[in-house]
């Protein structure tokens, strides 16, 4: 038998640590108040066991990748996000790329897509490959257990910091990870009243609080914004660089501009992070995959930072990252609301349904995939599935536009530590996945980290 062989047998007796779906029926009421908590607590368990589940009232749960295809790049490409999601995330991104509609979202996604062009990503990676050497240094000169779940989003907090927020003589860095760490805070608590789309007027919980976290990112994004234009660089340093002078070509105004910027800075750094910490954790659940990784990330980069061009040398690396996407997509649910009547293989769908996309529940789903539940990144190292099965990054004319940039920078920080960091499991027991805004984990993620 193969080392490959031998190594996927060792493997099986492993399984990594999955999300608890619900068992019984939920009415209305007890999915407001589960899904506020935890999203994943409300999505029936029959959406991993079937391709197509009707839920109470007008809801539909879609899994079918046929179904999905069409609902996002046919028939339903148009319908618009659901109203629940506008007024969740709504007061802290504002009406740019995430959540505008019909033509002034069309003239963002324009305006917006040179930015994350293939062409720009080496300028992008050294920043990401400085925070990761960082990083990796500190944790071989610390060696002991780490919560993972804190290293992983501190490693994009400052990539943010860099592309965006850096060199800028009025707002300090510190400034600016005290301004993101409360505002990240302040989107992640869900509102019930949200959920159960009660009108705007209602207060929520969370204002009462205070809403300063969403004000003084905004006054900090309004201050950077200008400070940069007034500087005028002739050659793009950084992220912000490029989206100023992609405005340069194309007029927004200065609102609006911090909608996208803050959109950026929001989809940027919790995607990635969790992304990263649970590819840390897989890896130390499968100690021979962690090896033959570092094996090629050496083999591509023996030393030096890792450049934008080692990249396409590390075909594993990739393919572990898409595989923890399957089975921790960051975004693991999204949801549309129906426009007009549709039917699709024999679903009818009428206006104003709700058209629920679980994609944890697809990226396991017992139909479509081979062994769902099982980490097997080789799935990713031949064809491609078929479309409509897979989609960490959505679909159709609104994937996410930032899919590639986010690629990028976890590949990067992730060679860059892994090079020279190994992670194994500790006696910890091990969070669940847990999904309000993005999927994290229920708690610390402690791992070992030894230099390696």
């Amino acid at each position: 038998m193969t080392a490959i062989g031998m190594q996927e047998m060792r493997q099986a007796d492993v399984t990594p640590v999955s999300a608890r779906l619900a068992e019984k029926p939920v009415s209305l009421l007890q999915f407001a108040r589960s899904a506020g908590r935890n999203m994943l607590e409300v999505i029936p368990i029959e959406t991993i066991q079937q391709t197509y589940v009707r839920g109470p009232l007008n809801i539909h749960y879609i899994c079918d990748p046929e179904m999905v295809t069409e609902l996002l790049v046919g028939k339903g490409r148009r319908f618009p996000k659901a109203k629940f999601t506008k007024d969740i995330i709504g007061s802290a991104v504002g009406n740019g790329l995430i959540l505008s509609e019909g033509e002034k979202w069309r003239k963002q996604r324009q305006r917006y897509s040179p930015l994350f062009a293939a062409r720009n990503l080496p300028v992008l990676s050294r920043h990401f490959a400085e925070t990761g050497s960082e990083i990796a240094a500190s944790l071989a000169e610390n060696e002991g257990p780490v919560d993972i779940a804190q290293v992983a989003p501190a490693s994009t907090l400052t990539n943010i910091s860099r592309v965006i927020f850096s060199g800028n003589e009025e707002v300090s860095s510190e400034q600016i990870r005290v301004g993101l760490i409360a505002y990240f805070n302040y989107i992640s608590d869900i509102s019930l009243f949200d959920l159960m789309g009660l009108p705007k007027w209602l207060p929520r919980r969370k204002w009462l609080r205070s809403t300063a976290p969403v004000t003084t990112m905004r006054d900090l994004a309004r201050t950077v914004i200008e400070q940069r234009r007034a500087e005028g660089r002739e050659e793009p340093q950084d992220f912000l660089d490029l989206m100023i002078n992609a405005l340069k070509e194309d007029f927004e105004d200065l609102e609006t501009t911090v909608d996208n910027l803050l959109t950026f800075v929001v989809a940027g750094h919790e995607t990635s992070a969790n992304a990263m910490a649970w590819g840390y954790y897989l890896l130390a659940l499968y100690p021979e995959m962690q090896h033959r990784i570092r094996d090629e990330i050496r083999t591509a980069c023996p030393e030096d930072k890792i450049e934008f061009s080692h990249l396409e040398h590390m075909p594993l690396l990739r393919a572990h990252i898409k595989e923890t996407l399957r089975l921790y997509p960051s975004a693991a649910f999204f949801a549309r609301d129906a426009e007009e009547a549709v039917e699709i293989k024999g679903i009818k769908i009428e206006p104003g349904d709700a058209l629920f996309f679980p994609v944890y529940s697809l990226h396991r789903n017992e139909k479509l995939w081979e062994e769902p539940d099982q980490y097997r990144p080789q799935r990713f190292l031949g064809a491609p599935p078929p479309r409509g099965q897979y989609i960490p990054f959505g679909d159709g004319p609104r994937i996410c536009i930032g899919a590639q940039y986010a690629e990028t920078e976890i590949m990067v920080l992730m060679a860059s530590v892994l090079r020279d960091v190994h992670f194994s499991m500790s006696s910890a027991p091990m969070p669940e996945p847990v999904l309000t805004f993005t999927m994290r984990t229920s708690g610390p993620m402690m791992l070992n980290a030894a230099r390696a």
